[in-house]
């Protein structure tokens, strides 16, 4: 009894400082069974308490009247899937007739204090079916990113969601994206795990850094073109509008539209052409585009229109031609000038670190996702890294990127620096970077996201 009571007591501490240190751990050796076990048991009164059961259909009120039976008791929506996670629960529900997903999806703060989980999201996948993803702990407090993600063309794993799954920077679903945050809030490092996402595939990198290049010049060796000034840079933003018009010609050129073609072989962009034919797509980073949109002379305005100008005509037409934009910024306002909400809108995919004004928040959020504009401004200053990320459609999540350390980056596009294609077009903007440099131990990173 004496070594049964001393053994129980060292699995009660072990699992208490499991918990305390390491929580992923703790989840996969004893949070699962007991959250698993504590969803199955409570599911009907909780559900019931929630306000989300339906009553027993009238034939089964009138047949237990008929053979003096008890009445039924409500129904919750039936379990069809309960699969355990790295991070937490996924629990599939169908819905009964009369349920709606925005009932689970207003009931997520009751289900998550009676099921005693961290946070509890749903979403639905079918027509009356419902998935509800509860996590068992901060995923966001120490950012670890799963060992396999999934691959896909264009697709980079770049943060991690509250709810424990992957976010991507889809350029294939979402083309161009914004990417807002005051200084100190994490904006840096989400670019470099952006950069360090892209670096192994066959794409070419073109900057536009207007702090003397400063953040994204020791990865030059990863990109292919690089403007460290505004008049560099609107140089280089005429090139690629001109390298966009050179590309949809080889496009008409390759559409093939006859009868005997099927639609499905016929070309409406890049993707659609031959490997051998098909051009190398183009991801364009801008650390800041105030820089670019700022002027303080008649001379300096027309560089400025002449720079918005190639912007908002590289996020209307580029997509077609594998032209992909990344837009970063402290401030993004209309007072930046004509032509920046103009830009704004071709921007579907929005990211917002910690803001230090509303009007940002409402300009990356406000027209797609207005509650999303409370979340951004409320992100405390010593969470660097979290960040509120939302699209077109009006959804929207937490995520943060894991911390990428300048050095780790560094080391994994001078590893990488042999995919950099060379573009014709780009050549005079090419970034000279010297001899190679060795590959220096990056430090043990640290868990917070700086």
């Amino acid at each position: 009894m004496t070594a049964f009571t001393v053994a129980l007591v060292l699995v009660v501490a072990a699992a208490g400082l499991l918990r305390w240190r390491r929580p992923a751990w703790y989840w996969l050796a004893f949070g699962v069974t007991l959250a698993a076990l504590r969803v199955l048991v409570r599911y009907r009164s909780v559900m019931d308490a929630c306000g989300l059961t339906v009553p027993p259909a009238r034939w089964r009120l009138s047949l237990a009247r008929a053979t003096n039976r008890p009445i039924p008791e409500p129904r919750p929506p039936r379990i069809r899937r309960l699969r355990p996670t790295r991070t937490g629960l996924v629990l599939r529900l169908k819905l009964r007739p009369g349920q709606d997903v925005f009932d689970i999806a207003a009931a997520s703060d009751r289900l998550r204090h009676s099921f005693s989980m961290f946070g509890v999201t749903s979403r639905e996948v079918r027509s009356s079916v419902v998935e509800v993803r509860m996590t068992g702990y901060d995923v966001l407090k120490r950012v670890q990113m799963p060992a396999e993600t999934e691959t896909r063309p264009m697709r980079v794993p770049v943060a991690l969601r509250e709810d424990g799954s992957v976010h991507y920077r889809d350029y294939r679903a979402i083309p161009h994206a914004l990417t807002l945050g005051a200084t100190e809030s994490g904006k840096s490092v989400y670019q470099r795990n952006l950069v360090a996402g892209l670096a192994p595939l066959d794409v070419a990198l073109v900057g536009i850094d207007c702090k003397q290049g400063v953040e994204l010049l020791p990865l030059a060796r990863r990109f292919s073109a690089l403007a460290d000034s505004p008049d560099t840079a609107a140089e280089l933003l005429d090139a690629l509008v001109a390298r966009m018009a050179d590309v949809y010609r080889l496009i008409r050129t390759q559409q093939r539209i006859t009868v005997d073609v099927p639609d499905a072989e016929i070309a409406a962009d890049i993707w659609d052409l031959r490997a051998e034919l098909r051009p190398t797509p183009i991801v364009v980073l801008v650390d800041e585009v105030a820089e670019l949109a700022l002027y303080a002379t008649k001379e300096e305005e027309r560089r400025r229109d002449r720079i918005i100008t190639a912007l908002v005509r590289l996020a209307q037409l580029g997509r077609a031609a594998g032209i992909y934009l990344e837009i970063c910024g402290q401030r993004f306002g209309s007072e930046l000038g004509k032509g920046i909400t103009m830009l704004r809108a071709q921007l579907t995919g929005r990211t917002a670190h910690r803001l230090n004004d509303e009007t940002s928040a409402n300009m990356a959020f406000g027209d797609i996702a207005p509650d999303a504009v409370l979340a951004a401004i409320q992100i405390p200053a010593e969470q660097r890294g979290l960040a509120i990320a939302g699209d077109a459609s009006g959804g929207w999540h937490r995520i943060r990127a894991p911390h990428t350390s300048l050095r780790q980056a560094v080391n994994l596009c001078n590893r990488y620096a042999d995919r950099t294609p060379d573009l014709p077009e780009l050549a005079p903007f090419r970034p000279t970077t010297g001899t190679a440099t060795e590959l220096v131990p990056s430090a043990k990173a640290s868990p917070a996201t700086a």
